[in-house]
């Protein structure tokens, strides 16, 4: 009889044994596989693993050629392990009892684990240890599905595939596919999205894996894999970014560029799905990392494609107090922060922000004030302007609109008396200066009030007023310069006129004499 081998389970999930046996690099062996190998491929597996099928998978073609070749024997020994060692088979548990079956079976210990590899040999056993090769670039069978114009694949059982094609804004559904998907067929694609991404190799790793979905990162491409029962059927999409781009592309104002070089520390960057909201922050974090600022990451999947000075977190691989003790003890200049959805996204950001930690925050937002709520009721209302300082709306892959925040002490627009004096936030448009929204407590809620545009006030004044004069709105306050003549017909009998138009137009009013 040949030699004894002994594969723990990243051997099997790999099919390193079969592929050696195929290649006939071994010809004649008997395989000891230790029952606390199935045992785990059964947890992951039932869990919704696909690692668990791959590796189920693997066992079954072992037993198929050990049947088929006289000269392999497939045999299961040791006990199966207990419970509490499935469950801590990360921290080794179950590699310690492979282990202890190669050294008293005397065979020889098949890992792709390195660690395990180098605790083997510690033990005085004949390993082989297989590092990952790094495999002949072919293409992944769903990269025939995009073309230089395709931003994302939509593949599900049952439909012809799809795919959206055009840019950020400026797209639309193209069928890219002939006959509609079976299962089978996409089962086999996210085999194929597993295996490359357990290589961790050329930027492709598995990002979060759950009972009913998985989340892959294969080079530029993200993927997420759902799949009954969290879904209805077997779905797979894929999105590619399909541009980079500089700062110097968007062509912004002098007076922004200085503001992110010397004021800016809590930026939002808010948009609606498919708009360009992360092209536009990869190229904020490129700026940053040109002016030599120390720029970090975190993100949930890690998808931005970064200089390789810049250092990318998992937030799903690590915790968010993981994540907050490590930025707070690098200090980074700048952190980019993609994808905040939680309550917990948003207490990190503030919580880093208050301690001096330049952030950069990326949420989905269909307008630039819905992404400031987004912290209404999360902090204090007078924390607000200290986390956030400058909020970019990006629509249709460009800079539509910044917003600049400001804490004051005013009565509110629209309010007269003094005595109703408030903290109050104020957002502007940051190139005109014009105050479009008003944040205040009002009782026990907090209010955020939109102010009429410069443009609809005027309007609305001179046509009431059917005058020609100069009209400016500053501070929530509407300045009408006019002559002696017209100040008159302005005011009206008691000042009723003038009343009469300011609650029209809801700010308050000063006339006053050129």
């Amino acid at each position: 009889m040949g030699k004894r081998f002994c594969p723990d389970t990243s051997a099997i999930i790999d099919g390193v044994l079969s592929k050696m046996i195929e290649k006939k690099k071994i010809k004649e062996a008997e395989i000891l596989v230790h029952n606390a190998v199935l045992a785990e491929l059964e947890a992951q597996a039932n869990y919704g693993r696909e690692v668990g099928f791959l590796g189920l998978e693997e066992l079954q073609k072992l037993k198929e050629i050990s049947k088929k070749n006289k000269k392999i024997k497939l045999k299961y020994v040791g006990q199966r392990p207990k419970e509490f060692e499935i469950k801590y088979a990360k921290a080794g548990e179950i590699d310690a009892m492979i282990r202890e079956l190669a050294l008293k079976e005397d065979a020889i210990f098949v890992t792709l684990d390195k660690v395990d590899a180098e605790a083997a040999k510690a033990q005085g056993i004949e390993v082989i240890f297989i590092e990952v090769e790094k495999e002949v670039e072919k293409p992944l069978s769903f990269e025939k599905y995009f073309d230089s114009k395709t931003m994302s694949v939509h593949l599900r059982e049952g439909l012809v595939p799809f795919a959206k094609k055009g840019t950020p804004g400026n797209w639309q559904f193209v069928k890219v596919g002939r006959k509609h998907l079976e299962k089978e067929e996409l089962v086999e694609i996210a085999k194929e999205i597993i295996e490359k991404g357990r290589m961790n190799l050329a930027g492709s790793f598995i990002e979060t894996e759950r009972k009913g979905s998985t989340i892959a990162q294969i080079k530029n491409y993200r993927i997420v894999i759902t799949k009954p029962p969290f879904a209805d059927g077997w779905e797979i999409t894929i999105v590619r970014p399909i541009k980079k781009f500089e700062l110097e592309h968007y062509k912004l104002p002098k007076k922004i560029m200085e503001r992110f070089e010397t004021k800016a520390s809590g930026i939002l960057i808010s948009g609606a799905p498919g708009h360009g909201k992360t092209t536009f922050a990869e190229a904020l974090a490129e700026f940053y990392m040109k002016k030599e600022k120390i720029v970090k990451t975190v993100e949930a999947p890690r998808d931005l494609r970064l200089s390789a000075e810049i250092t990318q977190y998992s937030k799903a691989l690590g915790s968010l107090d993981e994540i907050r003790d490590v930025l707070l003890l690098s200090r980074p200049d700048y952190t980019i922060f993609d994808e905040m959805r939680s309550n917990q996204d948003f207490l990190l950001y503030s919580d880093l922000r208050l301690a001096g930690v330049g952030m950069v925050g990326v949420v989905h937002a269909t307008s630039p004030i819905d992404a400031i709520q987004r912290f209404v009721r999360r902090v204090e209302l007078g924390m607000i302007p200290s986390i956030v300082d400058t909020v970019i709306f990006i629509e249709n892959g460009e800079v539509a609109k910044v917003y600049s925040l400001n804490m004051c002490v005013k009565v509110p627009t629209g309010m007269t008396e003094s005595d109703l004096a408030r903290p109050l936030v104020e957002i502007r448009d940051f190139f005109s200066g014009e105050i479009e929204y008003e944040m205040y407590t009002f009782g026990e809620e907090t209010v955020v009030v939109p102010l009429t545009p410069r443009k609809g006030i005027e309007d609305k004044i001179k046509k009431e007023l059917r005058m020609n004069v100069d009209i400016k709105v500053k501070d929530g306050i509407v300045y009408i310069y006019a002559n002696k003549k017209q100040i008159k017909k302005i005011i009206g009998r008691s000042g009723k006129r003038i009343r009469n138009l300011e609650r029209r137009i809801g700010l308050p009013i000063e006339v006053v004499t050129y």
